[in-house]
């Protein structure tokens, strides 16, 4: 049986916001343009449509646990992220990569916690081990940083950065970079306080994205509320 949700949620969706958009979705069935590729965590909390309010065809969405990119390489066989990056970047021809990591991330907690096998398998495992290199940077600047209270934030954020890394790996990706003809961003979106925060390439710190208060100036974001466990 089809989840009656979904069904109830289509209704709606077909009732309201096609009826308001048809237009639009008349022309998204001849092509799409977006100009921004969001690689997102595919946690059901964290939904870059809705945090971005973006409409049908503004973005073209990748999710994946822990929203991690893996290095390039070509010996495997099967690359859902990687042939989605190049999709965009090659055929689609964004002009902005935004890695969107988020609070209390399951998928870096996994890895944090070095939990037993999910599975036989262990698909899950498997995949949370590319962040290991966060990690690693994250030991070399402060032996006792998974010690810290703040540590599975300062995990996510490395993880965005590794992932960051990682996408200029990618021939396609670093080419277009240097010629200045694609951006790559950082960003961090918190669950329970709806702050996003954007990293800033040259310190690598992260601002929040709307300045505090009527005239105030963007702070940085420290280690608060977000530095609890995962979920």
């Amino acid at each position: 049986m089809f989840p009656q949700t979904l069904t109830d949620g289509y209704r709606a969706f077909l009732g309201d916001r096609f009826q308001r958009e048809q237009g639009r979705y008349k022309a998204l069935a001849e092509t799409q343009s977006p100009e921004i590729l969001v690689i997102s965590c595919c946690d059901s909390r964290v939904s870059p449509e809705v945090i971005f309010d973006a409409s049908p065809g503004e973005l073209f969405v990748v999710r994946n646990v822990a929203n991690l990119v893996p290095p390039f390489e070509s010996g495997g066989e099967y690359h859902g992220t990687s042939a989605a990056l190049e999709f965009a970047v090659q055929a689609l021809k964004v002009k902005h990569i935004v890695v969107l990591g988020h609070a209390r991330c399951g998928g870096v907690r996994a890895f944090a916690d070095d939990v037993a096998p999910l599975s036989p398998g262990d698909f899950i495992g498997r995949w949370v081990s590319l962040i290991r290199p966060a990690a690693e940077k994250l030991k070399a600047e402060a032996p006792d940083a998974a010690k810290r209270p703040d540590y599975l934030l300062r995990l996510e954020y490395a993880t965005v950065e590794n992932s960051l890394a990682n996408l200029l790996t990618f021939p396609c990706v670093r080419i277009l970079v240097e010629r200045g003809r694609l951006h790559l961003h950082g960003a961090h979106f918190g669950i329970a306080s709806g702050e996003l925060r954007l990293r800033d390439p040259q310190t690598g710190e992260f601002h929040l994205a709307v300045p505090e208060g009527a005239g105030g100036a963007t702070r940085l974001i420290r280690c608060q509320d977000e530095a609890g466990s995962g979920g």
